[in-house]
């Protein structure tokens, strides 16, 4: 310690936790009344020292060195990354767009928006970190038939706005059905089943043991089972074996309305 100054001050006012106090030449300073010396009362004659505590001050200059340092390294060397993106499944009507695990850094997730050909969609995306990590794809519905369409996502953080690479998808014509991708429930027989796969063979289609986002119809006679469950949380078609063999007599694809369970 160094610069030790003294004062003598009278009291001349205690009031609400201050004291006003007096100095020789009658300038008036207000001072926490906690500090001073118990007993003390209107007209107390107090001394006051100040000294400065350069070694402290030292202190303090290191530590707070040392926090600038580690917020750097914290959050201001580590940036989010752009989100990467790629196409998981198109058919006539609708696109899959899948995401490889978000890289946020030490940033929050403030949103995520899918674009459209340049214009920012009204989509339903993830809005937690989780949640985007978890499900990691968003169906895109109501595009047109034989269509080329450009995405790429938005993603909004504490630090800032990244875009997603671009991707290029065209849907498919109505007699194209290599975007057709069911999943089977309950029918009559596993024969019946079967035969139904056989069928899915034959129109260059595909078939999926678990109901998931690519899954683009849901077959069954019954509307039983925890699969169509899952259909209808999915917003899957769910329809009977007949669409398919009518898909296969028509050559192209069958509106599901026809045909629905």
């Amino acid at each position: 310690m160094a610069q030790a100054k003294s004062a003598q001050f009278t009291v001349g006012k205690l009031d609400a936790g201050m004291a006003g106090l007096l100095t020789d030449d009658y300038q008036l300073i207000e001072f926490p009344a906690v500090l001073l010396p118990k007993g003390v009362v209107l007209g107390s004659i107090v001394n006051i020292n100040v000294d400065r505590d350069r070694e402290a001050e030292k202190r303090q200059r290191c530590e707070f060195r040392e926090l600038q340092e580690h917020i750097l390294l914290e959050f201001g060397t580590n940036q989010p990354k752009a989100p990467v993106i790629r196409i998981g499944h198109t058919t006539q009507t609708w696109a899959i767009i899948e995401w490889e695990p978000l890289d946020l850094a030490s940033a929050e997730l403030r949103s995520l928006h899918l674009y459209r050909d340049g214009q920012r969609m009204m989509q339903a995306m993830p809005s937690t970190p989780e949640a985007a990590n978890s499900i990691r794809a968003v169906k895109t519905t109501g595009l047109d038939v034989d269509h080329e369409y450009e995405f790429k996502i938005e993603m909004r953080t504490s630090a800032g706005v990244f875009f997603s690479n671009t991707v290029t998808t065209r849907t498919h014509k109505l007699d194209n059905l290599i975007g057709v991708c069911v999943c089977f429930g309950e029918c009559d027989s596993q024969e019946e089943i079967e035969n139904l796969k056989e069928t899915v063979k034959r129109i260059g289609a595909s078939w999926t043991d678990q109901v998931s986002l690519s899954a683009t119809h849901f077959i069954t006679r019954f509307k039983t089972g925890s699969d169509y469950e899952s259909a209808l949380h999915f917003n899957i078609p769910v329809v009977k074996p007949d669409w398919l063999l009518a898909c296969e007599a028509n050559g192209k694809l069958q509106p599901a309305i026809k045909f629905y369970v």
